[in-house]
């Protein structure tokens, strides 16, 4: 697909906000996780408290963006993008002040999930700039501020080593700050979404009276809640289960974070040309047999490797998931994003937390391995029974039809599915 139609086709000042907004912000919902060895020690936690202590943040993001998603649609955008930022600082202060108990740490770690709830802003952002074509690579780039995950991971450890976790939350309103100017400066409202018939937009919960948002719901829920819960968890896997120090364990988290980075751009352009469903169909299979192998418990070398592994594929499954929302539900793609963004924050509380408590009662992390890698293999089976319903539904051929009717009389059909002669 060529660079010269996408830069031509959207409005990239407006693409760059996005992916600052949702970058800083992904940053502070994953801080956290990054921190988790450090609060861990302090308040003498055991594995279950541990895993729900790093599983909050997903499942407050999940609980705000549900409420965020439909909102997009009806104030706009830009304005929710500035509100979402404004609150964020609310956790950040509390964390840098205060945050001495375990429930203060759950209470933070939920209202951190405001920050999660960018999605509600810097994907539909994003997706309502750019013409079906190229949704998949723009919703790719937007999404790529998952790297905050690297920011997190390798900055907030480093900076607790020297000034303690408490400062590193107040120093983490700094880039907050500035994500907040450069959003002022860059974004523009988009285009409002043309009402679906019947004059209204329906609600969050209204879609999943339908099977698409059912599915995509899933699929996210796997893809997504796999990466943001590994993300928040490996640090103090990689501390407990193999004795690292906690600024080791921290970078090898960021090996698997960066790899799920930097190719989910790739799935939403490769999911442009070949079809989501088989780029998630593929992750989803590959992601099982990778974390199979996992169960077994593996050496570090080979683990780290592994997990690697795993989360690329969670990165490119990610970008072909939302190449699906928005080209199967593209005029509701707020409440849409809001919906699927809380189904990837529920995955990325029951990850954490399941791998808590297993871990309590098997005294190992292999079984939560092997939980993860049957879900994502059903996961998988659906998104192959997808690709045959939706490659051949009615509503597609239709549409079809309609492209090869407008299409000029001579080469009709090849004009149409772009082979003029």
């Amino acid at each position: 697909m060529a660079t010269k139609g996408f830069r031509k086709a959207g409005n990239l000042p407006t693409l760059i906000a996005a992916l600052v907004h949702f970058d800083v912000s992904f940053m502070v919902w994953v801080l956290l996780g990054a921190l988790g060895a450090y609060v861990a020690e302090d308040l003498g936690l055991n594995g279950a408290q541990k895993g729900l202590m790093v599983a909050l943040p997903p499942l407050g993001g999940a609980a705000f963006r549900l409420i965020l998603g439909p909102l997009a649609d009806r104030f706009g955008i830009k304005k929710l993008g500035f509100i979402t930022m404004t609150l964020t600082f609310i956790p950040l202060l509390w964390a840098s002040v205060a945050g001495g108990t375990y429930v203060q740490i759950l209470g933070i770690g939920f209202l951190l999930g405001i920050a999660g709830a960018s999605f509600a802003v810097a994907l539909p952002l994003a997706s309502r700039w750019y013409p079906p074509e190229y949704q998949g690579l723009a919703l790719g780039i937007a999404g790529a501020g998952n790297s905050g995950t690297v920011i997190a991971v390798l900055a907030a450890p480093r900076l607790a080593e020297r000034y303690g976790w408490h400062a590193v939350f107040g120093l983490a309103a700094i880039p907050v700050a500035l994500a907040w100017l450069t959003f002022a400066l860059l974004a523009k409202e988009p285009p409002r979404p043309a009402p679906v018939a019947g004059g209204s937009n329906g609600g969050v919960f209204s879609l999943l009276k339908e099977s698409d948002p059912r599915w995509l719901c899933l699929f996210y829920l796997v893809t997504f809640g796999g990466f943001v819960g590994l993300s928040g968890y490996l640090s103090i896997f990689y501390v407990d289960h193999f004795g690292v120090s906690k600024v080791v364990g921290a970078e090898l988290t960021a090996l698997g974070a960066v790899s799920a980075s930097l190719v989910r751009p790739f799935g939403g352009a490769v999911a442009d040309r070949i079809s989501g469903t088989r780029v998630v169909r593929t992750v989803l299979f590959g992601v099982a047999a990778l974390a199979g192998v996992l169960a077994f418990d593996p050496v570090l070398p080979v683990t780290v490797a592994l997990l690697v592994g795993v989360m690329a594929l969670l990165g490119l499954g990610n970008g072909a998931v939302f190449q699906l929302v928005g080209s199967r539900v593209g005029r509701r793609v707020g409440a849409m994003t809001g919906l699927v963004g809380a189904a990837g924050g529920l995955g990325g509380f029951l990850l954490p937390f399941g791998f808590g408590v297993l871990t309590t009662a098997t005294g190992g992390f292999g079984t939560g391995f092997l939980v993860f890698g049957v879900i994502a293999m059903a996961a998988g089976f659906g998104a192959r029974s997808r690709h045959r319903a939706w490659s051949f539904e009615p509503g597609e051929l239709d549409l079809v039809s309609e492209e090869l009717q407008s299409a000029p009389v001579i080469n009709g059909p090849m004009v149409a599915a772009g082979l003029e002669p």
